[in-house]
C-alpha cells in the first residue's frame, strides 16, 4: 500500500452533502477569479491525444500513458492525456489568441503509475491554463507577476469558503506573504535535507512558497524535481542578465557558475506549495511555467539526450514559429478543494479507484472516502 497519512483524531469539518456543495462552490469562483486575473478563455479540451505526435505531457518521461487502439482509424494508437502542457500551446496558435490573453479549460486524466496515497489519485482534475505573451515577458519578473496573480484568486477563494463555512479559519498567508526561491539557493539553505524535506521545512516556515527552478541540474548535480524537457523553460537565464544580478535577496542565488551551474541561473518555471496544516506537510498546488522557445527547446532537449523529439509534430511546430510565445501551467481542482475544505485526502473530494487496504486503514482513521 501506499504511504497513508493519518492526522491524529482527524474528523472533517463539513459532512458529505456540506463538501459537495462547497466543491462546486469552490470551483466556480476560483475559475472566474483566474480567468478574470489573467484574461483567459475557456475551452473545450480532449480527453485523449493521438500517440507519436509528442503533443501528451511527457511528466517526468518515465510515467505509462494509458492506451488503445481506435478500429474506425486502422488501429491508430490513441493516450489517454497526462495533461494539457502542449496541446494548450497548439490551441492558442489555432485560435489566434493575441498576447496578454490566453485559454483554460477543465482537463481530466488518468495517471495509472501514480504513487496511491494522501494527494495522488489514478484521476487527475484541473484547470490547465496557457497565455500568450511577447518576448519582452520572458523573464522572472513577469513570471512572478503571474504568479502573484494566481496566488491572490486562491486566496480570495480561501475567504470565500471562511465565510460560507464559519467551521473553517483562514490558513493562507496574505499576497505580501508568498515567498519566492530559486531551488539551488533551497538546496543551499538545507544541504542536509532531500528535496521533499526542504519543501516541508521552507513550507512550513514561511505558509506559502513558489520555488523555481525544476528540471534543471542544481549544484549537486541533481535535480530538485522531474519535468519535461520540452515545455517548461528552466534553462535560459543568463547569468548577467538584469534579472539576475543584485538578486540574491530577492529569492535567487547571487552566482549560479559558484553553485556548479555552468554560468547560468535556470528558472523560468517552477511549483507553488503552501503548507497543509490537516497533514503537517508541505502541498503543491500548482505547476507552471514560461514555455521554451526554440533556443531553450533545443538546449533542454540536447541536455537530456531527448534529441531525437525534434522530429516530432509538436516540436516541428514550434522550430518553424507555427506556435506563440506563452506562458501556462495547471491547478489541481479535487487538491484545492482538498486544501481548502481541510480534508485529510483527495478521496474525500472525488471518486476513484483504491486499494481495498487503503480504503480500510481510512475508515479507521476517521476519513471517510468517496
Amino acid at each position: 500500500m501506499s504511504y497513508l497519512i493519518r492526522p491524529e483524531g482527524y474528523r472533517p469539518l463539513l459532512d458529505q452533502r456540506q463538501t459537495e456543495l462547497a466543491i462546486k462552490q469552490i470551483k466556480d469562483f476560483f475559475q472566474l477569479n483566474l480567468s478574470s486575473e489573467l484574461r483567459l478563455r475557456r475551452v473545450t479540451a480532449p480527453l485523449f491525444v493521438l500517440k507519436g505526435m509528442g503533443i501528451n505531457d511527457d511528466l517526468n518521461g518515465v510515467e505509462r500513458p494509458v492506451s488503445f487502439r481506435i478500429k474506425d482509424m486502422d488501429e491508430a494508437e490513441a493516450e489517454v492525456v497526462h495533461s494539457l502542457a502542449k496541446w494548450k500551446r497548439l490551441t492558442l496558435a489555432e485560435y489566434g489568441i493575441e498576447p496578454g490573453y490566453g485559454i483554460y479549460t477543465d482537463m481530466n486524466a488518468i495517471r495509472a503509475d501514480e504513487d496511491l496515497g494522501n494527494l495522488h489519485s489514478l484521476y487527475v482534475d484541473q484547470w490547465d491554463w496557457e497565455r500568450v505573451i511577447t518576448a519582452g515577458d520572458r523573464n522572472i519578473a513577469f513570471l512572478k507577476r503571474i504568479v502573484r496573480s494566481i496566488y491572490a484568486a486562491l486566496v480570495r477563494t480561501e475567504y470565500m469558503v471562511c465565510e460560507m463555512y464559519p467551521r473553517i479559519s483562514p490558513m493562507l498567508p496574505s499576497e505580501d506573504g508568498l515567498l519566492f526561491i530559486h531551488a539551488e539557493e533551497l538546496r543551499q539553505r538545507y544541504p542536509g535535507l532531500s528535496p521533499k524535506e526542504r519543501e516541508d521545512r521552507i513550507a512550513r516556515e514561511y505558509g506559502a512558497v513558489f520555488i523555481m527552478g525544476i528540471g534543471c541540474r542544481l549544484g549537486d548535480g541533481k535535480k530538485h524535481d522531474g519535468r519535461a524537457a520540452d515545455y517548461d523553460d528552466w534553462s535560459s537565464i543568463a547569468e548577467d542578465s538584469p534579472e539576475v544580478q543584485g538578486k540574491s535577496g530577492d529569492g535567487l542565488p547571487g552566482s549560479a557558475a559558484g553553485a556548479g551551474l555552468s554560468g547560468r541561473l535556470p528558472g523560468l518555471n517552477g511549483d507553488l506549495i503552501v503548507w497543509n496544516d490537516v497533514l503537517k506537510r508541505s502541498f503543491e498546488v500548482s505547476s507552471m511555467g514560461i514555455r521554451v522557445d526554440k533556443a531553450a527547446l533545443v538546449r533542454q532537449l540536447k541536455a537530456e539526450g531527448q534529441e531525437e523529439r525534434l522530429e516530432l509534430y509538436y516540436h516541428r511546430q514550434l522550430m518553424a514559429d507555427a506556435m506563440p510565445l506563452s506562458i501556462g501551467g495547471g491547478i489541481g481542482q479535487s487538491r484545492l478543494c482538498m486544501l481548502l475544505l481541510r480534508k485529510a485526502h483527495i478521496g474525500e473530494i472525488q471518486a476513484s479507484i483504491w486499494p481495498e487496504s487503503m480504503r480500510e486503514a481510512c475508515a479507521s482513521a476517521g476519513i471517510p472516502l468517496i
